[in-house]
């Protein structure tokens, strides 16, 4: 079978949108499968429904990455976007053609490719997504590294040949899953020019004249499909070969910080995609932490002991879906300070999400490390609603009692891999999170539900407080257990409905 190219599309008289030739615009470091997916994705359909007529240069971030399979492919590679969406079914593909090469800036020639590309009249953008670790500043790193280790240092070598050049400034748009993370790396930069002693005006270039951007990306991206069966028969109705088919959930919303001028210079409000540039994305952190990520916890441990293993599953259930909706309109929501109608909207997609008729998400594996999860996602939500309404909120309250009841249902050992316990359908399972949590919960293996959670709400190392000074909480939290306990988790989601 022929691999994927623009001369095999045009064979077979391909009908889809394709854009062969464009000035590159974007310098992107990161070749993966969540950038393809998401911000590679919103740069085609940009061209396609927004005429912005731009191409992506992909840099590896590492020395191993995928140059060879996408220059064999002229960049070219099908992109499937898979859920549901208002309740519908839907599997949509497309050829992906934003992106016209990927550099190895470990080999000599791909490393000077990319500082060419530095200098280009053409480049307006540098979009990053080095993982978590990708934005470190390295003291290792030196101004006469081809190329140096850490992604910043990179950068930094760009912008300082970009403004020796006397070019224009950038926009860099950073992905990556921190905190600020445009911010950060522009500190990064900051102290690689205090480090390598570079020019004043170039600092004041850098500051003036590029615009770093925080943003906060959310769009679960599965990548390859790994079942070789499918993957055949993909490839079998494609009619041609692609080593780099990408897989991603239909949702999609990139938040970035910016200069409201920036909305209009992006491609992506025209192009009708969900982009909105705001003044500080931190409240939309808080949205999706509270709401999406919070539902996951909020609901999955109580729906293990109830016997289901996807999450799939659990929205197929009256009682289970229903818990976490009144969770997320009835008491997270009114915590959060964006507009009640776009939170609202926000939260009934997580339930079209979650019902992804193609992932196959483990409750497990939502599972790991569930105190720090509990603390981030579900504990502030539950705070705030008691110091806004005087009230504790009902579904919270027994998401707390479920988390207590997972650590605590007939527990069988403590071993390397983690906590043995047993669900109530009498198969075991292993409890994942931080050591000192597991051994916390077999000392207490034998514990009454009151000593239990008293002993879990005191436990300042787990929640950074005293929880039993939440008014009520410890009386509806034991209460709670109890009904777990002797009638089963499901029941005790439905008393909260």
């Amino acid at each position: 079978m022929e691999t994927l190219s623009y001369k095999a599309l045009e064979a077979q008289g391909y009908s889809g949108y394709l854009l062969r030739d464009a000035p590159e615009k974007v310098l992107q470091f990161g070749e993966g499968n969540f950038l393809r997916a998401f911000v590679d994705y919103w740069f085609d359909v940009s061209n396609e429904k927004a005429g912005w007529n731009g191409k992506c240069v992909l840099v590896q971030p590492i020395p191993q990455g995928l140059a060879s399979p996408i220059n064999r492919q002229e960049g070219l590679y099908t992109l499937y976007l898979r859920g549901r969406q208002n309740g519908k079914k839907v599997d949509r593909k497309r050829v992906i053609s934003s992106v016209s090469r990927c550099l190895n800036p470990y080999e000599a020639e791909d490393y000077a490719a990319m500082m060419a590309l530095a200098v280009s009249d053409d480049l307006e953008y540098v979009v990053s997504n080095t993982t978590e670790a990708g934005i470190v500043y390295d003291p290792a790193c030196k101004p006469d590294d081809a190329p140096p280790a850490s992604f910043p240092a990179k950068l930094t070598q760009v912008l300082y040949a970009r403004w020796k050049a006397g070019r224009p400034g950038l926009v860099i748009l950073s992905c990556e899953l921190i905190d600020n993370n445009g911010r950060e790396l522009l500190r990064c930069v900051n102290r690689y020019i205090d480090q390598w002693a570079l020019e004043p005006e170039f600092r004041t270039w850098v500051m003036g004249e590029c615009t770093f951007c925080s943003t906060l990306v959310d769009r679960i991206v599965p990548g390859r499909v790994k079942d070789p069966i499918e993957a055949a028969a993909m490839e079998a109705a494609n009619g041609y070969r692609d080593d780099l088919i990408d897989v991603g959930e239909i949702f999609g919303v990139w938040n970035i910080e910016g200069p409201a001028w920036l909305e209009e210079k992006l491609p992506f409000k025209r192009a009708g995609l969900n982009c909105p540039v705001v003044p500080d994305v931190t409240p939309y952190k808080k949205r999706k932490v509270r709401i999406l990520n919070g539902a996951h916890t909020g609901f999955v441990l109580g729906a293990y002991l109830a016997g289901f293993d996807i999450v799939r599953d659990c929205m197929g259930d009256d009682t289970v879906r229903g818990f976490m909706n009144r969770m997320l309109h009835e008491e997270v929501i009114p915590t959060l300070p964006l507009d009640r109608q776009d939170l609202e909207a926000f939260a009934s997609a997580v339930q079209d999400r979650f019902n992804n008729p193609f992932v196959d998400h483990e409750l497990m594996s939502i599972a790991l490390n569930s105190t720090s999860k509990w603390r981030a996602r579900n504990l502030p939500s539950l705070l705030e609603y008691v110091e806004r309404t005087g009230a504790l909120p009902a579904c919270l309250t027994m998401s707390f009692a479920a988390y207590a009841a997972f650590f605590s249902s007939d527990v069988q050992a403590l071993t390397d891999q983690g906590l043995v316990c047993r669900r109530p359908k009498g198969d075991e399972y292993t409890c994942s999170d931080d050591r000192w949590v597991l051994e916390f919960y077999w000392a207490h293996r034998g514990d009454r539900p009151e000593d239990l959670i008293h002993a879990v709400m005191t436990n300042e190392r787990m929640w950074g407080q005293d929880l039993t000074a939440v008014p009520g909480f410890e009386a509806a939290a034991v209460a709670d257990l109890k009904l777990i306990r002797e009638q089963g988790a499901l029941a005790a989601y439905a008393a909260c409905l």
